[in-house]
């Protein structure tokens, strides 16, 4: 909805570069994020050497929402070369959401 309305943008990133960015921060901040927190992590990393390189002097929120400790598989196939970045299909997703009830 918020997106729908335009109160937010969306990003996309592969998988890889999602978990590099989480390597960073956990080494930076001695906090392992979860994948799906992660996808955050890599946007606010973006964001800051994009407002460095322009001299913006911005203030950045983001929601970490979990930790990756139960997701040690997914870091061990990142650090490994076995994580593939793999895009969804459009096709599959309409297919998938073509019997979901309309919410207006």
């Amino acid at each position: 909805m918020l997106y729908d309305e335009g109160l937010i943008e969306a990003e996309a990133y592969g998988q890889n570069e999602v978990f590099k960015a989480a390597h960073t921060f956990a080494h930076t901040e001695g906090f392992v994020p979860a994948p799906e927190a992660a996808h955050a992590v890599k946007s606010v990393i973006d964001k800051a050497v994009q407002y460095k390189k322009t001299k913006e002097e911005k203030v950045i929120l983001f929601n970490l929402s979990g930790h990756g400790y139960f997701d040690l598989s997914a870091y061990d196939a990142f650090y490994s070369g076995q994580l593939l970045d793999y895009e969804y299909p459009e096709t599959l997703i309409k297919e998938s959401l073509k019997d979901l009830p309309v919410v207006a």
